[in-house]
């Protein structure tokens, strides 16, 4: 189990450096806008400096992997999601409570730097001189994600619990996790995300809380290959 878990990590990685020659390489949000050529909707795949593969190849490991509009009804937009991530270009600041990604690395510099936040992540909303309090956080967690490159794959399939764009992040996460798994490509010592008070972040090495501790059906890489081969360079 342990090797076909290895070989299907490295047929994964195999097809993401093919997305990356099709895409033109991976990008930042620091530097990104809702001007590009964004496709309405897909699955993003989170890289972070100083994180690299140790078992399945060489090169940087995926640490967060997403998408978006996985309700019937959502009409959330790829760039939409991401720039949730991203944070607010005119202030530098952001919304953690809409975006699970920064309230997960906030709580982790909050830990790793010992700082006093008591409000973050409390809520879905927060007053004025909440969110005044905490925009340093939010400022800094912005930085930290901008510098995170990303690769991503437009799937333009109807939202739902069942698009393919779900069916690939959920695998893919449980691929690359090593919650109560043994260890491939583990996080480096310094990770940060290692001061995150989520459990499943520390265990896992991924920026991500759900299918963490799913399994994953390796059948999902022939339509991840699949989706990357038809993709116009």
């Amino acid at each position: 189990m342990q090797s076909a878990r290895l070989n299907h990590l490295q047929r994964f990685y195999s097809i993401l450096a093919n997305l990356s020659l099709k895409i033109g390489g991976s990008r930042f949000l620091s530097s990104c806008s809702g001007r590009m050529n964004w496709p309405s909707r897909g699955v993003y795949f989170f890289q972070e400096p100083g994180e690299v593969r140790t078992d399945s190849g060489i090169g940087p490991r995926i640490v967060r992997i997403g998408t978006h509009a996985l309700s019937s009804n959502s009409r959330t937009k790829l760039w939409t999601r991401l720039l949730q991530h991203k944070g607010q270009r005119s202030t530098g600041g952001g919304n953690h409570r809409g975006s699970i990604f920064r309230l997960l690395v906030g709580s982790a510099l909050i830990a790793k730097h010992q700082r006093d936040f008591p409000t973050w992540g409390q809520g879905n909303t927060a007053n004025r001189s909440v969110r005044e309090a905490e925009s340093a956080l939010e400022a800094e967690v912005s930085h930290t994600i901008g510098a995170m490159p990303f690769l991503w794959l437009g799937i333009l399939d109807a939202p739902g619990q069942s698009s393919l764009r779900g069916l690939i992040e959920r695998n893919s996460i449980a691929l690359l996790s090593n919650f109560d798994k043994p260890s491939i490509d583990p996080p480096t010592a310094t990770w940060l995300g290692r001061y995150c008070d989520r459990e499943r972040v520390r265990k896992s090495g991924l920026w991500n809380s759900n299918h963490v501790d799913e399994q994953y059906d390796p059948a999902f890489l022939d339509l991840l290959d699949e989706v990357v081969t038809r993709m116009e360079p």
